[in-house]
């Protein structure tokens, strides 16, 4: 599918990764796991302590629980400025729906600042087995849950779930159709852990040549990576060598089934290896141990 990126060639890689922290929401469904409000705020501090620059803090519209524990993160960590440090953006996620979409708002909006973040299925198995709808109906039903979502806050973003298999037109077709209807984000889940390096590095690299707004608008293209196939890390790193400039991680890799991406080990890699990558964050690693330790 062609060569990464030259980052010697490319302006974006000047620009640092941003680290988009999973661990209150895609971690709390590791099994066995449940967190309460004072539970997520007392992690979300120490994710802020380690300068993560985005955290999810839940699902609001999953329960009422969720719901006040995310608006309890937005209210006692989304405005908390340490020393010169801005506070995190708070995140909450939510299925292309109305009802869904207004619950995130209103649970976020205490926060400095707040991102509302929604998705919808796109891969064949999951629109005729789970939506049942077409490839048409799932393009209008993404464009007009951005669009909403773009009436609360000017920080959206959307991902196609089940990207990696997704067909790779359509999925060009639907990341268009969601920078034009103005997401600043637009993230690639590998949902259910089934990509290699190579293929999804591939598939980063053609998105920004296909889609040219997103260079123009200076959307910034994610990548969402589970851990099945013990590849999350390394499709995480090939992703960002070819153009991603968000990654989304939590704490010790922890999640559904297999688990995320490990924020402590992408961390690293791309503070060790910039002679490769081109690129840095802005996290304090002196923090990671302390945080490792909080979460266990």
């Amino acid at each position: 599918m062609g060569s990464p990126v030259d980052v010697a060639d490319t302006e974006v890689f000047g620009s640092d990764v941003v680290i988009f922290d999973t661990t209150l929401r895609d971690g709390e469904q590791s099994p066995g796991i449940s967190l309460d409000a004072r539970e997520k705020v007392e992690i979300a501090e120490q994710l802020a302590r380690l300068n993560v620059d985005v955290i999810e803090a839940g699902f609001p519209a999953a329960s009422p629980g969720d719901f006040d524990a995310v608006k309890a993160v937005a209210e006692q960590v989304g405005n908390a400025t340490r020393g010169d440090r801005k506070p995190p953006v708070i995140a909450g996620l939510a299925r292309a729906m109305d009802s869904d979409i207004e619950a995130a708002a209103k649970s976020l909006s205490a926060a400095e600042h707040f991102r509302i973040h929604t998705f919808l299925s796109t891969s064949d198995i999951h629109r005729r087995y789970m939506l049942q709808a077409s490839e048409d109906e799932i393009l209008q039903q993404s464009i007009r849950a951005v669009e909403f979502a773009r009436s609360f806050t000017d920080d959206v973003e959307f991902s196609p779930q089940d990207a990696t298999r997704t067909d790779f037109e359509f999925l060009v077709d639907i990341v268009a159709a969601a920078v034009e209807a103005g997401a600043t984000t637009v993230n690639i889940p590998d949902t259910v852990g089934y990509a290699l390096p190579h293929d999804f590095g591939a598939w980063i690299k053609q998105l920004h040549e296909r889609v040219p707004d997103i260079e123009r608008k200076g959307v910034v293209v994610s990548v969402h990576c589970h851990n099945d196939l013990g590849l999350a890390v390394a499709n995480s790193l090939e992703a960002v060598r070819n153009g991603a400039r968000q990654v989304e991680v939590a704490v010790n890799g922890i999640g559904e089934r297999a688990g995320n991406c490990s924020l402590e080990e992408v961390v690293m890699a791309i503070r060790t290896r910039q002679d490769l990558l081109g690129v840095d964050h802005g996290l304090d690693t002196r923090e990671l141990m302390r945080t490792s330790r909080l979460v266990t």
